[in-house]
């Protein structure tokens, strides 16, 4: 199995437009039959650096990038580029 965590530091006053970019990735799982598990959270900490996490899991890399590259996935990922000041990855075995 796969997981892959991402984090953002998103612009200033694009709370609401977090939210929704948020929903938008929460409301994929069920939709891509890759996806075995994908959660959200808006940090709570403000001595941290990231603003929002998504933690997902996935059987293996090859649909990893099947997620990636997923249209519905595109869409939403493209509306975080448009917000976000920057992001940070990572992808592990467990």
């Amino acid at each position: 199995m796969i997981k892959h965590i991402v984090m953002w530091k998103f612009k200033e006053g694009e709370e609401e437009n977090m939210k929704k970019f948020l929903e938008g990735l929460n409301e994929l799982k069920g939709k891509i039959p890759e996806i075995k598990n994908l959660e959200t959270g808006i940090n709570i900490n403000p001595k941290n650096e990231y603003d929002a996490i998504l933690i997902s899991e996935f059987e293996n890399m090859e649909d990893l990038e099947k997620y990636k590259n997923d249209p519905r996935h595109v869409k939403v990922s493209n509306m975080c580029k448009e917000i976000r000041i920057s992001r940070q990855a990572i992808d592990y075995e467990f």
